[in-house]
């Protein structure tokens, strides 16, 4: 597999001569499977310039298989600017989390409808399908993906892609605790934590240091120390620090960063296998025999 980062932003678009090498746009990850195909986490503001890239492509992949982990408006926001979603030769399947509220379709129409956009979704030009995800596995192509619930505000998804002896889990908002410290849960008492077992490569939320996160308990997001015992619970081979608030500057990100390899380290971990996710980081993950983190 091959992962590129559109965007790593949290909570709301962060554009700025401050915020330039980590980037300012939201949530979208873009994933090319061992066959060539592609699929798409989250649709931020991220992916409106992956949606540029794609029609620079000699041939697009059909159908655009997009997945929402929920509908907070920084992963869905890009829908509206996504060029293929305007382009009548494309199919697109968005995944998403369900709800007793309303349909998934109806849930993203509120945001793709008056007075917050031009069109609707009925108006796309594109062949566009909705389909919920959760507690589903199916296969795309030659990969495995499997949805899971996950604890963050309102329905939210985390997925998990396998492919020819490589994985990835992408949980980007997650409370895995809920002000508990992990070190004091047991496995089956941690969110996600069978989802992100063993993963070659972990994309885990990472929003706030422990200090910030006293003032938000309950918010949906990971302290520093969270997602650091997280990624070292589920022996995750890689991790990638993702949904960086909007208050971090690219000096803040650059010292967060340095900590956070430092406590990697004190659990046993080797710091280079933990990053923070910066647009257009590109990584590839290829099959290898288990080794110690």
């Amino acid at each position: 597999m091959k992962i590129k980062v559109w965007g790593a932003r949290g909570s709301i678009p962060a554009p700025g001569p401050e915020t330039m090498r980590y980037g300012g746009n939201t949530s979208c990850v873009e994933v090319t499977l061992s066959d060539g195909s592609t699929v798409i986490l989250d649709a931020g503001t991220g992916i409106r310039n992956l949606g540029l890239a794609l029609g620079g492509r000699d041939s697009i992949q059909q159908p655009i298989n997009i997945f929402l982990t929920h509908l907070h408006l920084d992963h869905i926001q890009g829908l509206m600017f996504f060029a293929p979603a305007f382009r009548p030769e494309s199919e697109i399947v968005i995944w998403g989390p369900a709800s007793p509220e309303a349909s998934l379709r109806d849930r993203v129409a509120r945001y793709i409808s008056a007075p917050l956009a031009p069109v609707e979704v009925r108006e796309l030009p594109s062949l566009v399908s909705f389909r919920e995800a959760d507690t589903v596995e199916w296969e795309i192509g030659p990969a495995r993906i499997r949805a899971q619930a996950v604890n963050h505000r309102g329905p939210t998804l985390g997925y998990r892609i396998d492919d020819c002896g490589t994985s990835l889990c992408y949980i980007p908002d997650h409370e895995p605790g809920l002000g508990a410290p992990l070190s004091e849960l047991a496995d089956d008492w941690i969110s996600g934590f069978e989802l992100a077992q063993g993963a070659s490569m972990l994309i885990h939320d990472c929003q706030y240091t422990d200090d910030e996160y006293r003032a938000h308990i309950g918010w949906g997001h990971s302290p520093s120390s969270d997602a650091i015992e997280f990624a070292n619970r589920v022996g995750a081979q890689q991790v990638l620090m993702f949904h960086h608030d909007p208050l971090h500057s690219d000096e803040f990100l650059d010292r967060f960063s340095t900590d956070v390899a430092a406590r990697w380290r004190e659990l046993g971990g080797l710091s280079e296998r933990v990053t923070f996710a910066a647009e257009r980081h590109e990584l590839s993950l290829v099959a290898a025999p288990a080794q110690a983190v």
